[in-house]
């Protein structure tokens, strides 16, 4: 089975980021809350993997407030369900999608040394791998694949 993706993308940063992830969650059927426009303004601010508590962390002092983890992991977790965030599961932190509400394979290159991580599409790879779990009788929903190793910084 091909994935479901076959499209240009629009790489989106800034505030043009922040309203093309607003577009598609509002397009999905969810609201833009202030709470959700805070989580997402903060995931998009981090070029490496973030975390739920480093969310939270960042927001309680910007507001002068605590907010609880948990509460930034329902957010985060509905932002991946809906495609607005990718999340690398090693490092159980997340990145804001550069094209929200895009589906995609989670296929990143994870740096062991300084946590970067970037992610690529590669539609050949994203086939295969759902061409293989089918052989198995699987049904592959959000397939992820992380290889680990140094990026050229670290390299």
């Amino acid at each position: 089975m091909a994935s479901k993706h076959h499209h240009a993308h629009e790489e989106h940063s800034g505030e043009n980021l922040i309203g093309a992830a607003r577009d598609a969650l509002v397009a999905s059927g969810e609201q833009w809350t202030n709470m959700r426009e805070s989580v997402f303004t903060e995931l998009a601010q981090h070029e490496r993997p973030v975390s739920a508590y480093d969310i939270a962390d960042n927001l309680s002092a910007s507001r002068g407030k605590r907010v609880a983890p948990n509460s930034i992991y329902r957010i985060l977790d509905l932002f991946v369900a809906k495609n607005l965030a990718l999340r690398v599961e090693s490092a159980n932190a997340f990145l804001a999608n550069t094209h929200p509400g895009c589906e995609h394979d989670c296929i990143f290159l994870v740096c062991d040394e300084c946590g970067e991580a970037k992610h690529v599409d590669d539609e050949n790879v994203s086939r295969t791998v759902r061409a293989l779990a089918a052989s198995k009788n699987f049904k592959a929903e959000r397939p992820v694949l992380e290889i680990r190793g140094l990026c050229a910084m670290c390299a």
